[in-house]
């Protein structure tokens, strides 16, 4: 029964990351339903090895039908991969406590940017090209890619903002490049959770399954309803996480 749960929490997590990110918010409290015994290390750990074939697999979905700047992304990837190492490393000397209450106010500021600015990542009208947009997003996944691996919520929706943000793209290309850095910080994570044996492969292997039919569920619609979709869910992901991180951080 308990991995019957699993397996559907991680088909609703991989649509919810294919099209925007944010699978987390359903897959991680899942887990810790169902195994409340757990390590929470062990349950953050099998989330990566179920979550990162869905991102994985939305990635080679999306490229196939967007044009993604690759030798922009390519080194973001890389420096999204170094950044979570560098995060996870960082959480062992400094307490998130910090960073923890001040996720949520962080989320409110994009959640009513987003809907202030009705116009934006509706157009795909990129702002930089070639080295530039290359060190620009190399940045943006140094940055996340930290944050991933020192905290981790949301990590998926602020990849996407700041590509419509500082780059310029529209939601659908934002949501298809986030693929590929999600995609690599989620291997940093899983690398270093396997090493110290925080990984339940069997449950993982189940989730991996149901994970990338969400995603192959969730890159379809967003592919055939466009950016407006897109930005949409973001809305919806974005709201839900200001709920989840400030009842996490002053509530609980």
């Amino acid at each position: 029964m308990e991995l019957a749960v699993a397996a559907a929490a991680s088909l609703l997590a991989g649509f919810v990351d294919a099209v925007v990110g944010g699978g987390g918010l359903i897959l991680v409290p899942a887990l810790f339903g169902v195994f409340p015994q757990a390590a929470p290390a062990t349950l953050f750990g099998t989330n990566k090895g179920g979550a990162i074939w869905g991102t994985g697999w939305a990635t080679l979905q999306y490229a196939r039908r967007v044009e993604m700047p690759w030798s922009a992304l390519l080194p973001a990837a890389t420096a999204a991969l170094v950044g979570s190492f560098a995060g996870a490393w960082a959480v062992t000397l400094i307490n998130p406590d910090g960073l923890r209450k001040a996720l949520p106010l962080i989320l409110l500021a994009v959640f009513a940017y987003t809907l202030a600015r009705k116009d934006l990542g509706r157009l795909h009208e990129p702002r930089f090209a070639g080295r530039l947009q290359a060190l620009i997003a190399s940045a943006i996944g140094l940055l996340i890619g930290f944050y991933d691996g020192f905290f981790g919520p949301g990590t998926g929706s602020f990849f996407v903002f700041l590509f419509v943000r500082l780059l310029g793209f529209d939601f659908l290309h934002a949501s298809a490049s986030a693929k590929l850095l999600n995609t690599a910080t989620n291997a940093a994570a899983l690398l270093l959770f396997g090493m110290k044996g925080h990984v339940w492969w069997h449950v993982a292997a189940v989730m991996a399954v149901t994970n990338v039919a969400g995603s192959l569920i969730g890159t379809r619609m967003a592919l055939a309803r466009g950016a407006g979709f897109v930005r949409g869910m973001f809305i919806v992901v974005v709201g839900a996480l200001i709920l989840k991180t400030a009842w996490d951080a002053f509530l609980r």
